[in-house]
């Protein structure tokens, strides 16, 4: 489960730049690596590229799976796209080489099931991803495919992609897609334990942050006993949410799972956007400064504002030192079980400090290249 944690902290999705589009492996070409994503959707397919849009799918959610190949000329944490003007390069792009889409949920939830079976009963473990706001679905399928291969992870990977518009200026419709996405969201994690996933992981970035929280409330309204005893822990990765919303929607799940662990940047100048977007300039909770307004949760907060970069909303996949740590993470457990007081030198270039039960701050070792 440790392993799904540290796949989980690395889940980023490109918000501004060219848009990355889904792109096929030449004909004859040897791929990289390759990663099997499995895939939910409740969005709409475009009629003029053939692939899901930002359209809102009615009813049940689609359902396929991808082959990704990961080039090996890249840097940790990078996604590369093919460069307009030229043919697409396995060795240096992210490349799709086979779509496999299921008639229904059973299909899919048989085919999980089968790739489940393959795995020691101890690798029988799922880790569900959603984006966040202005994503394209080929930018969140390749991310997710990215994170699986630059940590390893031993399990299955599913990612849910909701119908974000991904234009910049569609921010009112995201957050009501969002609201739109629920059920859905409700029934892949219901195939997902169907199929015999033995722990989940589920992990937002952004506003996707939001969909998972309102989605574990209306599954705890509903009185959910089949997933949520799978539910192995949850992460947000800089949660575009109100934060008193998330404190209701926390108080009425209940006991959280656990771990329940929340990435922070007071430096996050998306966050800061979106908070005056929503007509109020307060903080998001992925950009929250004191801990103290959620201290009375079962919630561990980190902050990792020493690492920001660019708008500092995607720095925990960005810095070398931080990829690191998400590979000890169990390390840093068992080390600070005992001591709680800053530590040097258990993750080269980083500096651990948990400033109290619910927050933990990380920040590079002077002179450390980040």
């Amino acid at each position: 489960m440790l392993r799904i944690l540290c796949l989980s902290l690395f889940i980023l999705l490109a918000a501004c730049g060219p848009r990355g589009t889904l792109t096929a492996l030449p004909p004859g070409a040897e791929p990289g690596t390759l990663r099997t994503v499995f895939v939910a959707t409740t969005r709409t397919v475009d009629p003029d590229t053939g692939i899901f849009g930002g359209g809102r799918l009615r009813g049940s959610a689609n359902f396929a799976s991808y082959d990704v190949s990961i080039p090996p000329q890249r840097d940790l944490g990078t996604i590369t796209w093919p460069a307009k003007g030229r043919a697409p390069d396995p060795a240096t792009d992210f490349l799709t080489t086979n779509v496999a889409a299921y008639d229904d949920a059973g299909t899919f939830r048989n085919a999980l099931s089968a790739r489940l079976a393959t795995l020691p009963p101890a690798q029988r473990e799922v880790i569900v991803f959603t984006h966040g706001f202005n994503n394209t679905f080929a930018e969140g399928l390749y991310r997710v495919a990215q994170m699986s291969n630059d940590l390893e992870f031993p399990g299955v990977t599913v990612h849910y992609s909701w119908p974000s518009v991904g234009k910049t200026l569609a921010y009112v419709r995201d957050r009501d897609s969002v609201l739109f996405a629920r059920d859905g969201f409700e029934q892949l994690l219901n195939e997902v334990a169907a199929a015999g996933a033995q722990r989940i992981v589920i992990v937002g970035h952004s506003m996707g942050g939001a969909l998972v929280m309102e989605t574990l409330r209306q599954m705890a309204i509903r009185g959910d006993r089949s997933v949520r005893p799978r539910i192995a822990g949850v992460v947000l990765l800089s949660p575009d949410l109100d934060i008193d919303l998330f404190h209701a929607q926390a108080t009425a799940i209940g006991n959280l799972p656990q771990p329940f662990l929340i990435f922070t940047s007071r430096k996050d100048r998306a966050l800061a956007l979106a908070a005056r977007l929503t007509g109020v300039r307060r903080e998001r909770l992925g950009n929250l400064t004191d801990v103290r307004k959620v201290a009375d949760l079962r919630v561990t907060v980190i902050d990792v504002a020493a690492f920001s970069t660019g708008d500092g909303h995607l720095n925990v996949g960005t810095s070398p030192a931080l990829i690191r740590l998400l590979s000890r993470i169990g390390d840093i457990d068992a080390a600070f079980g005992a001591d709680r007081s800053g530590k040097a030198g258990l993750v080269p270039g980083l500096v651990l400090t948990v400033q109290d039960a619910t927050q933990i701050i990380l920040r590079p070792v002077t002179g450390a290249r980040q």
